[in-house]
C-alpha cells in the first residue's frame, strides 16, 4: 500500500469506530485509517488483543487510540457498551465500520435453524444498534461514513455458504435503505465486498472444505484461483484501502453502493 496515496492529514481530526478490529480485514482498516490521521475506536470480544492493537496503532497526528470490549453474538450487549462509551465520550463518531467474523460454512438445508437467528443477530442487528447509537451525531454534524465489510455473495450467491449467502443479502439491503434514509444528513452508507483473502477464515472454510470432500488444502485452493482472473487471493491491506477511500472526503457523492474487492471473480457487474 503506497503511504503517499494515505496521508495523514485526510483524516485527521476524526474518530472512527472499527468493528471486528483484533486481526484480518477489521485490523488492517484500523491501521490504514490511523495512518490517515483517524483516533481508532476498536471494537472486538477479546480485551487483551485490543490492548495490544490499541497500543500498535500508527499516531501520525499524535491522535489517541481506544477500544471497547463487546462480543457481536449479543447485540443487547453491543449496544450497552457503545452507549457507555458515547456517555463518557460524547464528541461522537464520524466514521463507523461494520466488521465482524462470517456464519460458518455448509450447504444451506443442512444448516439449524439457530445458525440463521445467530447470523441475523451477529451481523444485521448489531448493524442497526450501532448506526442507532451514532448516526444522531453524525446527522447534527452533517457529516458520516458507514462502511459495511460483507462479502461477494451479496451479489453472487457463493456455494457452501447457506446461512452467509442468506444473511450477507439481508445486510446489503439493510444499508441501501439506510444510505437513502441519510443521505440528505451529509452521510454515506456503502457495502465493500471482499473475494477471498488471506485471513483466519479463508484458512479456516478451506480446511472444512477440506474435511468435507476429502480433497486436500492446496486442492481446493487450486480449484478457487481458476475463478480468480488476477490469479492470487486478496490481502486485507487491499480491502482496507478500498474502505479507505469511502471513510474519505473524496468520495461523499458515493452512496448507497457495493464494492467488490475480489479480483474480478464476481460473475456480473
Amino acid at each position: 500500500m503506497h503511504p503517499s496515496l494515505f496521508s495523514p492529514d485526510i483524516l485527521a481530526g476524526q474518530q472512527a469506530l472499527v468493528g471486528g478490529s483484533t486481526q484480518g480485514i477489521g485490523r488492517a482498516v484500523a491501521e490504514v485509517l490511523a495512518q490517515m490521521g483517524a483516533s481508532i475506536t476498536l471494537l472486538a470480544r477479546n480485551e487483551e488483543r485490543l490492548q495490544q492493537i490499541a497500543a500498535e496503532l500508527p499516531t501520525p497526528t499524535a491522535q489517541t487510540h481506544d477500544y471497547i470490549v463487546a462480543d457481536f453474538v449479543d447485540a443487547n450487549v453491543v449496544a450497552t457498551r457503545v452507549h457507555d462509551y458515547l456517555n463518557s465520550h460524547p464528541r461522537g463518531f464520524e466514521i463507523l465500520i461494520n466488521n465482524t467474523g462470517g456464519p460458518a460454512g455448509g450447504p444451506l438445508l443442512a444448516a439449524p435453524a439457530e445458525a440463521f437467528r445467530a447470523a441475523f443477530e451477529q451481523h444485521l442487528v448489531c448493524n442497526q444498534v450501532l448506526a442507532q447509537a451514532l448516526v444522531p451525531t453524525m446527522q447534527a454534524n452533517q457529516y458520516g461514513r458507514i462502511i459495511n465489510i460483507i462479502s461477494t455473495s451479496v451479489k453472487q450467491p457463493l456455494p457452501n455458504l447457506g446461512v452467509s449467502n442468506t444473511i450477507r443479502a439481508a445486510v446489503g439491503n439493510w444499508a441501501k435503505t439506510l444510505a437513502n434514509e441519510v443521505a440528505s444528513s451529509g452521510i454515506t452508507v456503502n457495502n465493500v465486498l471482499p473475494g477471498a483473502t488471506v485471513t483466519q477464515r479463508h484458512t479456516s472454510l478451506i480446511e472444512q472444505r477440506a474435511v468435507q470432500t476429502g480433497q486436500s488444502t492446496e486442492s481446493i485452493e487450486d480449484n478457487l484461483l481458476q475463478l480468480i482472473p488476477v490469479h492470487r487471493f486478496g490481502q486485507p491491506e487491499e480491502i482496507a484501502a478500498a474502505v479507505a477511500f469511502l471513510a474519505s472526503p473524496a468520495a461523499s457523492y458515493i452512496t448507497g453502493i457495493n464494492v467488490p474487492v475480489d479480483g474480478g471473480r464476481t460473475g456480473n457487474l
